[in-house]
């Protein structure tokens, strides 16, 4: 293939690089120092991890790996290397923080040598090799940069998980009121093809899970307009579904009963008033914001409705085509996405209330298909034909190949506007009830 990739312009790299490590750090700053070697989820590392691990992954990927470079400190750059799947496993073994993990202070210091090497690597370094198994396209470069914007999520929602009393509320922060919720409509969508994942070379990055690209016809099927809202998950929950086993696959159905749950993650009862329980205080249930849930209530809850969750490629026609058989960038077109399309890229700490951007609507009259939450398919993860494990990030895809994740698509509140490319896929566990993912019903015609 004719190596095509734009130059290099190393003044936005390094602009880039540096508003995101800086929003890295005012995450930090969001929470208190006792929680610092705290794991809120148990299936995850403790916090310090993830301050360590984002400069460690971008000085490993590019400056030691593609470029070269000599080391800064060989055990925290193993230490920090690599993160953990969320499996359905019982909480580790506690062990002090001093046991294992640096104090604050060497893991500032790990951070700030890591960040200065690269950095210099992005002003003066050769980025764009081709041939170069790391450097093709400047495919580490790349890979960092959406790496760490990808974590930022998640470490929002690690926060989530902290006690509210370590945590410090933004000045400006100010929930979204709630309103009504709308009618649920339904929105029916012809047969079509759809193309999933890209041609190598045609799009200036992607992960390797995004290639090669391949015509999947879809049935005619019918979808919900907007994403269910709570007040719609309410009345399955009203209605006994999380105690009638009939709604739910046999493992969602145990995971259900082995956690003891009886409503969503997001939400607590107090005195007999639902309540949602937000990043920084906790207030009435919002009726018109989408619910979070796993993949599994999800299903359960399809279920009850007499319909099920919708295909990725059912997903994809549905956001990124028109009937006249196009294919999109975006929902709503060409143009760059703006805080009208869609609630993405930080633009809120919370859900907002479900078809409040009709300006980021599909060609089909679909809302919020970018924004306001991950959306629950029922693909499970798989390779495309042609998949070849990138050489930067090798395990990135390859590990998750097992048939026990799904496709997740669309973007959350806190999803990097970079990430909203058609096609970047997410995946998770569908027992997974962490991340910030709605959903919405479809149909067969």
């Amino acid at each position: 293939m004719t190596h095509t990739a734009a130059p290099i312009d190393r003044d936005a790299l390094i602009a880039r690089y540096e508003r995101t490590r800086a929003r890295t750090r005012e995450l930090f700053a969001l929470v208190s120092d006792d929680a610092y070697y705290r794991a809120p989820i148990p299936t995850r590392h403790p916090l310090v991890f993830y301050d360590g691990h984002l400069p460690a992954f971008s000085f490993n990927t590019l400056v030691k790996k593609a470029l070269g470079g000599a080391s800064i400190d060989g055990d925290l750059e193993r230490l920090f290397a690599r993160g953990i799947d969320p499996a359905e496993v019982a909480p580790r073994q506690k062990q002090s923080a001093a046991a294992v993990w640096p104090e604050r202070r060497l893991v500032r210091q790990f951070t700030d040598e890591a960040d200065r090497r690269v950095l210099a690597a992005l002003a003066g370094a050769d980025l764009d090799q081709p041939g170069h198994p790391y450097l093709e396209r400047a495919e580490a470069v790349h890979a960092i940069l959406e790496h760490e914007a990808m974590h930022q999520e998640t470490l929002l929602y690690m926060w989530h998980r902290l006690p509210l009393e370590q945590k410090r509320a933004p000045a400006e922060y100010r929930p979204a009121p709630s309103g009504r919720a709308p009618v649920p409509q339904w929105v029916e969508i012809p047969a079509g093809d759809v193309t999933l994942g890209a041609r190598r070379g045609s799009i200036p990055f992607g992960w390797d899970n995004e290639f090669g690209a391949a015509t999947e016809h879809v049935p005619p099927f019918s979808i919900e307009r907007y994403d269910v809202t709570n007040s719609a998950y309410l009345e399955f929950v009203d209605a006994g579904g999380y105690e009638e086993p009939r709604w739910w696959g046999p493992e969602d159905w145990s995971w259900r009963e082995r956690e003891r749950l009886h409503h969503p993650l997001f939400w607590q009862r107090t005195d007999g008033e639902w309540y949602w329980r937000g990043m920084f205080e906790r207030f009435p249930l919002p009726a018109s914001w989408p619910v979070y849930v796993s993949q599994a209530e999800a299903a359960a809850y399809a279920c009850w409705r007499d319909a099920r969750l919708p295909t990725e490629a059912e997903f994809q026609r549905a956001a990124f085509t028109t009937p006249r058989g196009e294919a999109r960038q975006f929902p709503w077109g060409s143009a760059s996405p703006t805080q009208e399309h869609g609630v993405f890229d930080f633009a809120s700490w919370d859900p907002e209330p479900v078809g409040g951007h009709p300006a980021g609507q599909s060609a089909w009259g679909v809302e919020d298909l970018v924004g306001n939450g991950w959306e629950w398919t029922s693909t499970v993860f798989a390779p495309f034909a042609g998949f070849r494990a990138m050489a930067s990030y090798p395990e990135y895809s390859a590990d998750f190949f097992d048939g026990q994740h799904v496709v997740m698509k669309g973007a959350s509140p806190a999803t990097s506007r970079e990430l909203l490319r058609p096609t970047f896929r997410n995946w998770f566990r569908p027992r997974y009830p962490f991340v910030y993912a709605a959903f919405r019903c479809a149909r067969s015609a």
